[in-house]
């Protein structure tokens, strides 16, 4: 049984990997792609949240599809599409033209992403359910801690194209290893009662549920603190603090790594204090420092050593917050998991992709709109919290598949 949780953690890191490492590896190519193709540091970011909103607008179909057909089929379907975007960016002549592959790149990625989650729910519950979703996060920590670095040198040594063309062979190797390793987690039998008809009649009725929607705004919120990083780090660390690509890639990695880290106790710390209670201290933790950089940024104490610190800090808060609240709002959702998880997942990108063009709006070449942007999203998420119901109790048991 233990080998056999690890090695789903192992695949579905993987697969879930896929959307990240399209991010990570590009983010420090976006200053070179703009002197490229002779684009505007906010073209260049358009094509970044072209590729979040691709995200979210997909989730809502490949989730009901997963619950009427199967995880596996929209897997292939959605991997396959993101060869052929990505194959596509690597070929772009123009900034237009790579949006909209971004976007068509992004439209596959999201099958990789709302479908794990659906997957986790098919075999576990509660703290096990934590504890899988913490260690599918260790798996795709190579992510946000090696993608970064891994492009750099990619970038030095081939061009920002590089970047696409790698890419696009790891997401081969995932659709490999799915479709030859990975048993389906939905079986015929749960899907007679999945239809679209029902998948909308789902959506209704979790739109109305106010707890599940106030878990997932608060991941929400998490989450596009850690968006509106993504959108503006380069730039702010290279152009305003001076950094290299390479120093950009290993200041991103560090605060990655705290966030990877720290989200392995969630399955301790559930079991020990309750769900609800971890996910109330790492919020109003999360709040407390990014308001302290806040605060510190407006007194005019600029510095790069502040910054990252602060950000190793809170990040290791939010790796608490993002498998928490997952498996939180999931875990009543069982009939309907991957519906339940595509409107999760569709909410965090749509409103991470809110909150960056809404702070692109003040960037100024400083770092300030920035932490601005991190400390108000941490502020959304703490008052979401401070409403939360604690009616739910949550085992320690699982469900084997």
């Amino acid at each position: 049984m233990r080998t056999s949780f690890l090695y789903t953690a192992l695949l579905l890191g993987l697969l879930s990997a896929i959307g990240p490492i399209a991010i990570d590896m590009y983010l420090p190519a976006l200053p070179t792609i703009g002197q490229s193709l002779g684009a505007s540091p906010k073209a260049v970011q358009a094509s970044l949240m072209a590729f979040f909103m691709a995200i979210g607008i997909g989730q809502i179909m490949y989730g009901p599809i997963s619950d009427m057909m199967g995880r596996k089929p929209p897997l292939y379907f959605g991997l396959t599409l993101f060869c052929v975007g990505s194959i596509g960016c690597a070929l772009a002549p123009d900034i237009n033209t790579l949006i909209a592959l971004r976007f068509i790149q992004g439209l596959g990625a999201c099958a990789s992403m709302v479908i794990p989650r659906a997957v986790v729910r098919d075999l576990y519950i509660g703290n096990e359910a934590v504890r899988l979703m913490s260690r599918l996060m260790l798996v795709f920590s190579i992510s946000p801690i090696l993608a970064p670095l891994a492009g750099s040198l990619l970038i030095e040594w081939a061009g920002w194209r590089s970047v696409f063309w790698a890419v696009t062979l790891f997401s081969v190797l995932v659709l490999f290893l799915i479709s030859t390793r990975l048993s389906e987690s939905r079986p015929p039998s749960e899907r007679l009662g999945s239809s679209l008809r029902s998948a909308f009649t789902a959506y209704g009725i979790l739109l109305q549920d106010r707890q599940f929607l106030r878990l997932v705004f608060i991941g929400a919120f998490g989450i596009s603190s850690f968006f509106t990083y993504l959108a503006n780090s380069s730039f702010v660390l290279i152009d305003h603090y001076g950094l290299t690509p390479r120093q950009y890639s290993i200041a991103f990695s560090v605060n990655a790594a705290s966030f990877i880290g720290i989200s392995q106790f969630t399955g301790f710390l559930g079991k020990r204090f309750g769900l609800v209670s971890v996910l109330r201290m790492a919020v109003n933790g999360y709040a407390a420092v990014m308001t302290l950089l806040f605060l510190l940024n407006i007194l005019g104490i600029d510095r790069l050593g502040l910054l990252i610190a602060l950000l190793f800090i809170g990040y290791g808060f939010l790796g608490l917050i993002t498998p928490v609240t997952a498996v939180l709002a999931l875990e009543e959702q069982g009939a309907i998991a991957g519906t339940a998880s595509a409107l999760m997942g569709t909410i965090h990108f749509v409103t991470g992709s809110a909150v960056m063009a809404f702070v692109g709006v003040f960037v100024d070449g400083t770092a300030r709109p920035m932490i601005t942007g991190i400390m108000a999203c941490s502020i959304i998420a703490l008052i979401l919290t401070r409403g939360s119901s604690e009616k739910r109790t949550h085992s320690a048991v699982g469900r084997p598949a």
